[in-house]
């Protein structure tokens, strides 16, 4: 077998029917079935079985297909590496984002963009865990990711620690500039819950902490709709700070949590990659160029 034929299989397993898999590949359809008659009497097994309309694929089948879709990828990374041998201006950039994270992100992008114009992107917005996921499937490359997470397969770029802010409606009575969990431990908070997000947990985990009850009166995945339900003085919630940046507009009061005395309930985001496997130039630059505007950023003249 070769990787076409491995690449002809591929399309059959996901299109599960020869003719819609020879239309994927612009071939006609014998080519097609001779090729997997071909493939079955060299392996000696049953790759698929006809099933009505579409085709099943038998254990056979799946486990050559785990075993095609990883020699494709392969095969893409050699092509990938041989063609970034240069000064990898060229490039795919594939890059996952938690939801709450990186509201700087488009500025980031912007100014990666003047230094690689050639560069295209793969952008995925999912949540932290789910993310951490990607990266080690290599569906993407580099994710920026709400910490802490167990991290023993990455390399970590740490890049801020963001602060959360208590929100209420403006006709609230409001606190000071800033509030201790303590102070918040009654008030009704209806908390941010979307779906795997983390939130939720690091704002239980912080009251745990300093062995604070609060009054949990629900939990909401809309954000908007979460910040309409505050601003209408129905509840209170506990939101990081670039949650603030992307939603204005709301009557709503923000006021910064610390945790107990002067320490600030926060959370750390970071850049996260695999460890011991070969990044594209395009990811190494793009780390790099993060890691040289966080030295700027520290450093202005």
């Amino acid at each position: 077998m070769d990787i076409r034929q491995l690449r002809y299989f591929i399309a059959i397993v996901e299109e599960r029917s020869i003719s819609a898999a020879a239309r994927r590949l612009f071939l006609s359809q014998p080519p097609i079935s001779q090729l997997l008659k071909a493939m079955e009497t060299e392996l000696g097994a049953k790759l698929v079985e006809r099933s009505g309309k579409y085709i099943e694929v038998t254990e056979a089948g799946k486990a050559l297909y785990k075993y095609a879709l990883q020699m494709d990828q392969l095969m893409e990374e050699a092509k990938m590496e041989v063609k970034e041998v240069g000064n990898g201006v060229n490039g795919r950039l594939t890059v996952g984002v938690n939801t709450f994270s990186v509201a700087e992100l488009p500025e980031i992008l912007l100014k990666f963009q003047q230094h690689y114009p050639k560069v295209t992107y793969k952008i995925q917005q999912n949540e932290s865990a789910h993310l951490c996921r990607l990266v080690r499937d290599r569906e993407v490359e580099l994710a920026f990711i709400r910490l802490p997470l167990g991290l023993d397969d990455f390399s970590v770029l740490h890049l801020y620690s963001e602060p959360f802010y208590l929100i209420t409606s403006k006709n609230r009575q409001p606190y000071g500039n800033e509030v201790s969990l303590a102070d918040i431990e009654h008030q009704p908070l209806l908390l941010p819950s979307t779906q795997g997000l983390g939130v939720h947990y690091l704002i239980s985990e912080a009251f745990s902490r300093f062995h604070l009850s609060p009054r949990i009166v629900g939990e909401c995945s809309d954000i908007v709709l979460l910040m309409d339900l505050v601003s209408s003085g129905f509840c209170a919630s506990i939101v990081p700070e670039t949650l603030l940046r992307r939603h204005k507009g709301h009557a709503i009061r923000a006021r910064r949590i610390s945790g107990s005395g002067s320490t600030e309930m926060t959370s750390p985001v970071g850049l996260i990659w695999l460890k011991n496997h070969r990044l594209s130039k395009t990811a190494q630059h793009f780390i790099d160029f993060l890691q040289e505007a966080m030295e700027g950023a520290a450093h202005p003249d």
